[in-house]
């Protein structure tokens, strides 16, 4: 067989080599000028999935064991509100008793197993329906009751060593149960208290008497939320209105009427004037809707959420812009950022958990 050789090809001096790079002439030769290089730059579409954010990595982590409050027997009043309220020194905790309403007072380093025969505030002569802590004064809290009273306790340091049955103020105002109490962010001894009766009265606890009436509402009220300041009440209503008043006067300033958005729970949203409300659509998913406070005609944004019954709570930290929503009966909680330019509501991420809960403070 015949060996053939690859024919190699040969290159002068001044000719462009297969490469495109030219070999240098012999000297006294002028090389000819080589072609000019030109790139094409092709204009990149590309923009992120996902918005930045220094959030983006926020995670949750359930306590260990010892770290938690166990054996309390926790009301099983249907009502959808709050039945734990939290701060700096205790938690609070409605429980289930028969013959009146009841709760707990627990320092928030004495963790474990609760006896149960632990002391409780036991004062109300029907079920407790909700518990503030005074944002001012911290052994202080309000509740109120179906035996349509709203009752003042002092909590004394260290926490409870007998039942507490005498309350410090008791307040007669509503002709019906009460639902809410409230304490306003920036006075003292100003609580606010919502009843079956559809009315919004404002105590001052200094004269232990109401100083305003608020008689705009039609229906029973589901929620109440302050502003920072204090200088606007927003309410949302069994009446599926959104309501934005002001305290003072008890004037209306603004009002929505959600047909596709059945509000259960508004929260003012720190200094960005805006609201967020949680509901149901017409179609019975759970949704968010954003609104401008200044204007309550069309909601900014609404987004579905899932399609579970348990209600859902807002929680707003106003020093990082963060929004929380957890639902009664969920096992996950919601992270989203709230941002001042669109799309507003920035999700997140979410905690998962495989145990449900009640409430969340």
């Amino acid at each position: 067989k015949k060996k053939t050789q690859p024919q190699q090809q040969q290159l002068h001096s001044g000719e462009a080599s297969p490469a495109g790079l030219a070999l240098p002439a012999p000297r006294g030769e002028r090389a000819p000028a080589a072609a000019p290089l030109r790139m094409t730059v092709t204009k990149m579409s590309w923009r992120p999935q996902y918005r930045s954010s220094k959030f983006r990595n926020v995670y949750g982590k359930v306590a260990n064991r010892e770290h938690c409050f166990d054996g309390i027997p926790i009301t099983k009043n249907v009502h959808d509100n709050h039945f734990c309220a939290v701060n700096a020194k205790f938690l609070a905790i409605v429980t289930e008793s028969a013959g009146g309403g009841s709760f707990l007072v627990i320092p928030l380093e004495q963790t474990g197993r609760i006896e149960p025969n632990y002391p409780k505030v036991c004062g109300h002569q029907g079920n407790v329906l909700d518990i503030k802590w005074n944002p001012f004064i911290e052994n202080i809290i309000a509740s109120c009751s179906e035996d349509t009273s709203v009752r003042i306790w002092e909590i004394p340091e260290g926490g409870l060593k007998r039942n507490m049955t005498e309350a410090v103020l008791e307040l007669y105002g509503h002709s019906r149960r009460v639902g809410l109490v409230e304490w306003h962010p920036t006075t003292n001894n100003i609580l606010f208290s919502a009843g079956y009766d559809y009315k919004v009265l404002i105590w001052n606890l200094d004269i232990g008497e109401p100083v305003k009436m608020i008689d705009c509402h039609t229906d029973v009220i589901l929620c109440m939320s302050f502003n920072t300041d204090g200088s606007l009440l927003s309410t949302t209503c069994k009446d599926k209105k959104l309501r934005v008043i002001e305290p003072r006067s008890g004037k209306v300033l603004q009002e929505a009427s959600c047909k596709n958005h059945r509000v259960n729970r508004v929260v003012f949203l720190g200094n960005v004037k805006r609201l967020l409300t949680t509901g149901v659509s017409r179609w019975n998913t759970r949704q968010i809707a954003l609104w401008d406070q200044e204007d309550l005609a069309m909601p900014l944004i609404e987004e579905e959420i899932d399609g579970l019954s348990g209600l859902l709570f807002p929680f707003y930290d106003a020093d990082t812009h963060m929004l929380y929503l957890a639902g009664k009966g969920d096992g996950n909680i919601r992270y989203y950022e709230i941002s001042t330019e669109k799309p507003y509501l920035n999700y997140l991420m979410e905690f998962r958990s495989p145990a449900p809960r009640k409430d969340w403070v």
